[in-house]
């Protein structure tokens, strides 16, 4: 389902002025807290009314205020997941569950999947005769989006649903939630979040808001890779998000090759079948140049590129923009190296990954 959107809201001394277009897939709102994410969730839902505003929804008009048409939240096919779960107390996993399927049913919502596929894709078989009380974050959580799937939306809208979460359990919702775009085909989803391991694993568009501005939108991959961007992703983790798949297990060495359009990237043996895609952060940080090939290196990854941009860091430092085939890839040096190496726009070097990280499919 494509969104597309213009919202203007003033509460307080804080005002939303956002347009934003996105195609089917995962969209995900990023951007520090109090910058407009949650705001525009709720008012793609019908939780808010804007000052001003239009939300359509793959031709279907949700709400225009110039118009007159705001559809109240239970026509407009959304599924809501908050941070706080906001399960039924009083009714164990199975009622809950069962709620968002007789919701689909007084709609006369039919497709997607049922009860039986939704447990066991969110590993609910042992929870259902608990109630919420029972449950850990990670548990009401799974719960919670097993319940707005079961609704048969045509948009899913989380906000912030792991930020309660410890490290180990969002990882495991995170597999969740990748899992489900392949179980549900064509369901889109409206991401909030402020953590960026969550954008790398799971987002499609990413929105870039700033102060109840929208800042960037566009492809996750082309806006992590722009230099004018990058300290809004923090100064230890800017660089680019690649798109790769695994070419080849190595166990004798123990390492496995990663392909992208501009070459090969090793790391430490994966357990992930050949073919598998995978994403990859490569921080800015962890890249150092060289203008001829080096020799008698310890990393395994040396990719050749060509410059196609150089853009201030702060006082000393400078972002070189890299095209390492068809991808962008950002590095990090400071203006003395830039100036010794004699580095400029279309110059060829080599580029010598230190570190890459491993985000998911």
């Amino acid at each position: 389902m494509s969104l597309d959107l213009a919202l203007s809201h003033r509460r307080g001394g804080f005002t939303l002025e956002a347009t934003v277009t996105a195609p089917p897939g995962v969209t995900a709102l990023f951007g520090p807290s109090g910058s407009g994410k949650s705001t525009i969730l709720a008012a793609v839902a019908g939780l808010l009314r804007p000052d001003r505003g239009r939300v359509v929804a793959s031709g279907r008009v949700l709400l225009d205020t110039a118009r007159g048409i705001d559809l109240p939240p239970e026509h407009r096919r959304c599924g809501v997941v908050f941070q706080d779960s906001r399960l039924f107390a009083h009714l164990d996993v199975r009622a809950n569950l069962r709620f968002g399927l007789r919701r689909a049913a007084r709609r006369g919502r039919a497709g997607g999947p049922g009860l039986d596929e939704i447990v066991a894709l969110l590993g609910l078989g042992a929870l259902l005769d608990r109630r919420p009380a029972g449950l850990s974050g990670g548990e009401r959580a799974r719960v919670a989006i097993g319940r707005a799937l079961l609704s048969r939306p045509a948009l899913l809208l989380m906000d912030e649903p792991l930020a309660a979460l410890d490290a180990p359990r969002r990882a495991d919702i995170l597999d969740y939630l990748h899992r489900l775009r392949g179980l549900t085909g064509g369901l889109s989803m409206l991401y909030v979040t402020h953590a960026l391991d969550e954008v790398d694993r799971l987002a499609d568009t990413l929105v870039l808001l700033d102060a109840g501005r929208v800042r960037a939108c566009g492809p996750v991959f082309e806006l992590m890779a722009r230099p004018d961007l990058a300290e809004a992703f923090g100064a230890e983790r800017a660089g680019a998000l690649v798109a790769a798949r695994i070419a080849a297990h190595h166990p004798e060495r123990g390492l496995s090759e990663l392909a992208f359009d501009g070459g090969s990237l090793w790391l430490p043996l994966l357990s992930a079948a050949p073919g598998s895609a995978l994403r990859v952060r490569i921080r800015a940080r962890d890249i150092a140049l060289a203008t001829e090939r080096p020799a008698g290196l310890s990393s395994h990854n040396l990719l050749p590129a060509r410059i196609t941009a150089l853009a201030p860091a702060g006082p000393h430092e400078c972002l070189v923009v890299l095209a390492c085939g068809a991808t962008p890839l950002l590095a990090l040096l400071t203006r003395d190296a830039v100036t010794r190496l004699g580095l400029d726009i279309g110059r060829p070097v080599w580029a010598v990954v230190k570190s890459v990280t491993l985000t998911g499919p």
